[in-house]
């Protein structure tokens, strides 16, 4: 393609990728058609836009960012790949910027046939008839259900012309989630990198953080760091938290002044060509961990690597939150900050009130990744090489009755992302310190 028809703004990803998913899903899904919108924009206030995600499962499968987009696929011995955009429109470009248009979508991003999104109405039809199944995702905007319904009645009408209509819908994001689980090398690369721009961006922190500035301050160093290295945007609302803020698992203020000898807890991470990291540290702010301080942060990292260590091959998804459970909770009984033995505090769930949320969940595309973490019969479902995950124990002393006050107000998570391997994992955010000495290291300044 001439350079002069593709503008060096425009990002185009590893098209072959996306095309070889799209193949994989319709051997997966056999028959029928599938239909799958992309996000549509939001308004932030009167005319005014939030800037524009795309959605994820339709971005794996397509690798195009413009908003006003379907994809619909013919399954079956020979399937049809199909895009739905918008067209070009130069007046609108002067404006919003560049659009492919068919034309050009068809033979960039490697569709069998492309059409404006004005003649969805009057082409989903006809794709639908004679065809058994619908797959689609459903329930996930009542705007995109009515419309399947509206192109269903359409096609029914027909019935006694000869044609036959769908007979079953079929959620389409279980089978797009059972392959999302699985990165590919296309994808481990980027997340590997957007680790490590990540971890830049907490090293950053650490080094800025100083008593007298704002938490939000500190979050302009991270979102500087993300945004230098090619990063537009986090990949969720950073969590800047500073003393007792720390105990609020998604504190989302980020207003308040830091303080000598407080912790501050940073939940934070960039997305990447539409990758999410996700890390959080907590560290003294200009300082030396504390006695108390010192204690739960280190209970609560001995906990994190004896959970790295549980991500291998073949383990069942919950078992490393177990081992998170396990280890806090004796660590719990040794400061006194829990009674019993082990069973016990375990059975009760006495270990709950400072330790309240699961050690991970899957990352990818979206920061809650798509795909099962359990089979339908109640099983945890198996570690496999190329699955991405977060692995996060944390532990929240709030002031209470129970509590020494020595304790009072320290929050403190530790989080990396982990790639499960063959031989067992990888971690892809190992550049970011977390022992005591390294990050007095960089706090002290």
């Amino acid at each position: 393609m001439k350079r002069e028809t593709l503008p060096i703004p425009v990002v185009v990803p590893n098209i072959k990728v996306h095309a070889k998913r799209r193949a994989r899903l319709a051997k997966i899904l056999k028959e029928g058609v599938l239909l799958l919108p992309t996000s549509p924009e939001y308004a932030r206030n009167a005319d005014a836009h939030y800037d524009y995600r795309w959605d994820s499962a339709f971005y794996y499968l397509t690798g195009f960012r413009e908003p006003e987009a379907v994809v619909a696929i013919t399954l079956g011995k020979k399937p049809r790949q199909i895009l739905f955009c918008r067209e070009k429109n130069l007046e609108r470009e002067i404006w919003d910027g560049f659009r492919f248009g068919p034309a050009m979508a068809k033979e960039v991003f490697d569709f069998d046939e492309t059409y404006p999104i004005s003649e969805l109405e009057t082409r989903i039809p006809d794709l639908m008839a004679n065809e058994a199944v619908i797959h689609t995702p459903l329930g996930a905007s009542a705007e995109w259900d009515a419309s399947v319904t509206r192109w269903l009645n359409a096609v029914r009408a027909k019935v006694r012309m000869g044609v036959t209509a769908p007979t079953e819908l079929r959620d389409v994001r279980t089978a797009l989630g059972q392959m999302r689980l699985i990165k590919d090398e296309v994808e481990i690369d980027i997340m590997a990198r957007a680790g490590r721009i990540s971890s830049d961006a907490h090293i950053r922190a650490m080094k800025m953080a100083r008593p007298g500035m704002f938490e939000y301050q500190v979050e302009a160093e991270l979102l500087h760091e993300f945004v230098k290295n090619g990063a537009r945007q986090p990949a969720y609302g950073s969590i800047v938290a500073t003393g007792a803020n720390a105990c609020v698992l998604h504190y989302r203020e980020n207003s308040a002044p830091l303080q000598k000898g407080d912790l501050m807890l940073i939940d934070a991470g960039c997305e990447l060509e539409s990758y999410a990291a996700d890390i959080t540290r907590t560290f003294p702010v200009a300082g030396k961990f504390s006695g108390p301080q010192k204690d739960i942060y280190e209970l609560v990292l001995e906990s994190q690597l004896a959970c790295i260590k549980a991500v291998k091959p073949g383990a069942p998804f919950g078992k490393y939150h177990e081992v998170a459970v396990n280890v806090l909770a004796q660590g719990l009984i040794d400061l006194k900050l829990c009674k019993g033995s082990l069973n016990s505090v375990i059975e009760k769930e006495t270990y709950k009130q400072f330790y309240m949320h699961r050690a991970g969940h899957w990352l990818g595309l979206d920061v809650h990744d798509a795909g099962a973490y359990k089979h339908r019969d109640g099983k945890w479902v198996s570690l496999e090489p190329g699955m991405v995950l977060t692995v996060e124990p944390g532990l929240y002393i709030r002031p209470a009755d129970n509590v020494p006050k020595h304790f009072w107000d320290i929050g403190v998570r530790i989080e990396d992302d982990i790639l499960v391997t063959k031989k067992g994992n990888t971690n892809l955010t190992a550049s970011c310190p977390k022992s005591v000495k390294d990050v007095e290291a960089l706090t002290a300044g």
